[in-house]
C-alpha cells in the first residue's frame, strides 16, 4: 500500500475541490493533511499556488470557528506523486519568460511562490497551528524551500533534497537563504547552495536541517509519532516558537526583496546558462514522465 493509499484507508477528503491538492481531515490528531498533485509536471504551477492560497484560507477559517476541543493543530504538506515531493519552480516558464524579456510576468510568479511558502513559515498566522512539511521523494530547488518552510520538516530516508540553480549560474530566489540560514546558519547555507548537490536526507539530518527521519514508506506514522509525542509538552514547544520568531523572524519584506533580485539575476543569464536551463527543463519533463518506472531518479542524473 503506498503512503496516500494508507491515508485514505482511515481518513474522509475535504470535500472542497482543490484542483491539484487534496487535503485530508483528521480530527483524532487535529491534523490537516495536504497532498500535492500538480501537473503536467510536480512542479509549482499556478494552479497548485493557487490551490494553496485556498486551502490555507479554508483551514484559517475552521480554525477561527472550531471550538477549542476540535481545533485543527497541525498542517501537513505532503505529495501524492511517488518519488517526489516537488520538483519546484516551472523551469519551461522561467525559459520562456526570460527569452520573451517578460520581467513583469516573471516576478509576478515568483511573488506567487513567496506567499503560500511565507503563510507556511508564520503557520497562517494562527499561534497554536504547527506546520508540518513532509518529504517522501526528490525536493529540488523551489521544492527544497517548500519543504524548509514547514516548522517541522520530517523526511523518509533516501530521499534527494538540493538546490541545482547555481547549475545554471543562477540562485533559489524564494526563501531558500532566509529559512536554511535560520536553520543552520548562513555560511553553512550558502555552501549548499553554491554546491548545487543533491544531499540525501540522512546527510541533511546530521546537518540538522531535517528535524525527524523516517524509514521509507513510514513518513505518515513518523507524523503521527512525532504529534503524540509532542503533546506531552505542547504549551512549552509553542513558547520555545514564538521566541524563535522574535529573534529570528521570517519577513515577508525579505523574501520579496531576495525574490526581487533573483528576477534581475535572472534576467542577466547568458546563451550558455539558458541552454543549461534548457537540458534541466527537458530532464524535469522526463522525471515526469518516467516516475512510475523510475520514482528515484534524481533530476541531474544521467
Amino acid at each position: 500500500m503506498s503512503h496516500l493509499q494508507s491515508v485514505q484507508s482511515t481518513l474522509q477528503p475535504d470535500s472542497t475541490n482543490y484542483a491539484q491538492l487534496t487535503a485530508y481531515s483528521d480530527s483524532h490528531n487535529g491534523i490537516s493533511w495536504g497532498y500535492m498533485h500538480a501537473a503536467p509536471r510536480p512542479c509549482y504551477t499556478y494552479t497548485l499556488l493557487a490551490d494553496f492560497r485556498n486551502w490555507f484560507a479554508d483551514l484559517s477559517s475552521l480554525i477561527d470557528s472550531s471550538p477549542q476541543q476540535d481545533k485543527i493543530a497541525y498542517a501537513v504538506i505532503a505529495s501524492s506523486i511517488p518519488g517526489v515531493f516537488n520538483l519546484g519552480g516551472d523551469l519551461s516558464l522561467f525559459h520562456r519568460l526570460i527569452l520573451e524579456r517578460d520581467r513583469m510576468s516573471l516576478l509576478r510568479y515568483a511573488r506567487a511562490c513567496i506567499e503560500p511558502l511565507y503563510m507556511i513559515a508564520t503557520h497562517l498566522d494562527r499561534p497554536n497551528l504547527k506546520t508540518i512539511t513532509l518529504v517522501q521523494g526528490d525536493a529540488l530547488g523551489g521544492g527544497f524551500e517548500c519543504a524548509l518552510s514547514g516548522n517541522t520538516l520530517i523526511a523518509e530516508r533516501g530521499c534527494k533534497l538540493g538546490f541545482p540553480e547555481i547549475l545554471f549560474n543562477l540562485f533559489p530566489g524564494m526563501g531558500a537563504l532566509t529559512l536554511l540560514g535560520r536553520r543552520i546558519g548562513h555560511q553553512q547555507a550558502e555552501r549548499i547552495i553554491l554546491s548545487g548537490k543533491l544531499y540525501a536526507a540522512e546527510e541533511l539530518y546530521d546537518m540538522g536541517v531535517v528535524d525527524v527521519l523516517a524509514e521509507p514508506g513510514e513518513g505518515e506514522q513518523a507524523v503521527i509519532d512525532f504529534v503524540r509525542r509532542e503533546a506531552r509538552a505542547r504549551n512549552g514547544t509553542l513558547a520555545l516558537r514564538a521566541a524563535r520568531e522574535i529573534s529570528q523572524p521570517v519577513s515577508y519584506d525579505e523574501l520579496m526583496r531576495i525574490t526581487e533580485i533573483w528576477v534581475d539575476a535572472a534576467f542577466r543569464l547568458g546563451p550558455k546558462d539558458l541552454r543549461m536551463m534548457e537540458r534541466l527543463v527537458a530532464r524535469q519533463n522526463g522525471k515526469a514522465e518516467s516516475l512510475a518506472s523510475q520514482p528515484q531518479d534524481a533530476l541531474l542524473a544521467g
